[in-house]
């Protein structure tokens, strides 16, 4: 950095220059600090939106805190992985979808819209997520075999443990929108 009294032994068109140089490059780094210090907060969030019974916003740290399950899969390339996370059930329960008892007449006509970062989107009927009716878990997973996702894969996960094709394991998961089907 160019101290004030350095800056005044410089001749004035360079004073000038020199000003306009520490600005653009003050100005230059501002975008990369505001990224890294949100990068650093790690606040993932999930929304979950639509005819639920009220819309919720879960960052990572609610996920922690929430009941967590584990399943073993098959991965994309035919490794194994052991994937964590919360049930998606849980969350549609926390944000007031019907589930369980309430699941019937027309709740039945409900799907759930997985949406990704990059505008993915993936489809399930209400039913799949409900114990009542399938005795699958999908799980909204944020650690792979104990680790964290990848920013490629994470900060959220669909994993769907029964399906042999993964089309519908959307990766970087930012919200689920609860629909009635007209």
């Amino acid at each position: 950095m160019i101290g004030a009294r350095r800056l005044a032994r410089i001749s004035r068109p360079w004073r000038f220059i020199a000003a306009a140089v520490l600005i653009a490059l003050s100005v230059a780094a501002a975008p990369a600090l505001s990224q890294q210090s949100s990068k650093s907060a790690g606040r993932a969030e999930l929304r979950i939106t639509g005819a639920a019974g009220h819309p919720l916003v879960l960052h990572d740290e609610d996920l922690l805190a929430m009941k967590r399950q584990s399943v073993a899969v098959t991965g994309e390339k035919g490794g194994k992985a052991v994937y964590e996370g919360v049930p998606v059930a849980d969350l549609l329960e926390r944000a007031g979808a019907p589930l369980k008892e309430k699941l019937r007449g027309p709740a039945i006509a409900l799907y759930v819209v997985a949406e990704a970062a990059d505008g993915y989107r993936a489809v399930f009927a209400i039913t799949e997520f409900d114990s009542a009716f399938t005795s699958q878990t999908i799980l909204l997973a944020d650690r792979r075999d104990g680790h964290p996702l990848t920013s490629a894969d994470g900060p959220f996960k669909i994993i769907v443990p029964a399906e042999k094709r993964h089309a519908r394991w959307v990766r970087q998961v930012t919200a689920l929108d609860l629909q009635r089907a007209r």
